[in-house]
Parts: structure tokens; C-alpha cells; sequence
């Protein structure tokens, strides 16, 4: 099964590389995985800009900025989600829309526990574990979250 993958993924690698070298213009790929970028990709890179994530002051604006008027928050605590995690614009933009998605469903504002919920399915989607106690001052707001579900 592996090699029949592995096959698959390489006719892809082979396909795209052909279709750069045949392009006369820019190409622009972008990642938030570098390290699974195929080596022959790299050999035909001129110019690798990096992106680091946002600091705490930059992200406090994304989680204040995103919201907009016509979603209901309450008690949303933007200081500790800046500090508390380390994420990418990207990344707060599905954690803002599924906490919404949660708190619409019950016909209610995003509070906390929408917020926190959706910081842990974002880092389960990418592979990451996460437990109550990293949820620092929530932790038991979260404890009771997961008795609720």
C-alpha cells in the first residue's frame, strides 16, 4: 500500500516540477511545513522568505480585530489568548470561526469556552495534544467543558 502511495506522490512531485520549469513566469508555493518540501523543490527555489508567527502584541490585535460587530462575544479575554498561544493569523481566523460556529449553534455569544474548544480541535487538526492544564487559568473552565460534551 505504501509504495502504491509513495508511486502516486511521486508522479505528482514529477508532474508539478515539469509544469514549473515550463512556466516562464513567478511561481509563489508557500508551506507552513518546509521541512516536507521535496529536495528536488528546493534545488529549483531562488528565494525562500520565512514568515515568523505573530508575537503577543500582533496577535492580540488578530483576536481583537477578528470578530466582527455582527458576532456576539462576551467576557472573551484577548490578553491571555495572546500570551497563552503561539499561532499563526491563520490559525486564529478557524479557531474564530469555529468558536462562532459553536456559540451560534446554540443561539448564544462566543464566550471562552468556544474560544479554548477551538484552540484544541486547531491543534489536534495539526497533531498536537493538548491537556486541561495547558489552558493555564482555564483549566477547570475546560475540565467542565468536557464533562458537558
Amino acid at each position: 500500500m505504501n509504495e502504491a502511495k509513495d508511486r502516486y506522490a511521486n508522479t505528482e512531485v514529477s508532474y508539478i516540477l515539469q509544469r514549473i520549469e515550463q512556466y516562464d513566469g513567478i511561481v509563489i508555493l508557500a508551506t507552513n511545513y518546509r521541512k516536507n518540501i521535496d529536495e528536488a523543490f528546493m534545488r529549483r527555489i531562488r528565494y525562500v522568505v520565512e514568515f515568523s508567527l505573530p508575537n503577543v502584541q500582533l496577535r492580540k490585535e488578530l483576536w481583537t480585530s477578528s470578530f466582527s460587530r455582527e458576532i456576539p462575544t462576551k467576557e472573551l479575554n484577548y490578553d491571555y489568548l495572546a500570551e497563552q498561544f503561539e499561532m499563526s493569523g491563520g490559525a486564529i481566523k478557524n479557531i474564530v470561526l469555529n468558536a462562532s460556529f459553536l456559540a451560534a449553534a446554540e443561539n448564544r455569544p462566543v464566550e471562552m469556552t468556544d474560544i479554548l474548544r477551538s484552540v484544541r480541535n486547531e491543534n489536534v487538526k495539526n497533531g498536537k495534544v493538548m491537556l486541561n492544564t495547558d489552558f493555564g487559568i482555564y483549566a477547570e473552565i475546560m475540565e467542565v467543558a468536557d464533562r458537558n460534551i
